[in-house]
């Protein structure tokens, strides 16, 4: 099978990359750019620990083919932090104890990430609804929406909403 070229944004940089065309975006991230926050936990697009941010939609990499990427803006785990600070988000995650294992949880604040990008300031119900795709066998969910929350009430003050 011959290789293709893809050519896409990763973390704010232009990259060009020969794949196979049926390999999926999470092995080529992880083994070809050492992105390996994603995870393969089910491969079938159901436990969110592959999810990734594609032109600004959350989606679960391990059902997206690597060629699928071309022109494509891709954020992944390790490009939330600039190095020194870490972004709001996995700051939240940790002050609210939003995590254990850690299995889950790049997929899941990408997840959350992708939702207030969307929605700066969502309710406690859309906060669960947007996460309902990302699977966590330790924490039950309670501190991961506390956490998710605790951004969006940032929001709201910085928005000026109450």
């Amino acid at each position: 099978m011959s290789k293709l070229t893809v050519s896409f944004i990763l973390n704010g940089e232009e990259v060009e990359h020969e794949t196979l065309p049926n390999r999926t975006l999470l092995k080529m991230l992880r083994e070809d750019f050492d992105m390996t926050g994603a995870k393969e936990g089910c491969g079938a697009g159901e436990c969110g620990a592959c999810t990734v941010i594609m032109n600004g939609q959350a989606v679960n990499a391990c059902l997206v083919l690597a060629p699928e990427a071309e022109g494509s803006i891709i954020e992944t785990i390790e490009g939330l932090s600039d190095g020194t600070h870490l972004d709001p988000l996995q700051q939240a995650f940790i002050d609210n104890a939003a995590l254990q294992c850690g299995y889950c949880t790049p997929g899941m604040i990408m997840t959350a990430k992708a939702l207030l990008d969307e929605n700066p300031t969502p309710t406690y119900e859309e906060i669960k609804e947007g996460i309902s795709g990302n699977l966590c066998r330790c924490t039950g969910y309670k501190k991961i929406v506390q956490a998710i929350q605790s951004v969006a009430d940032q929001n709201r003050v910085g928005h000026g909403n109450d």
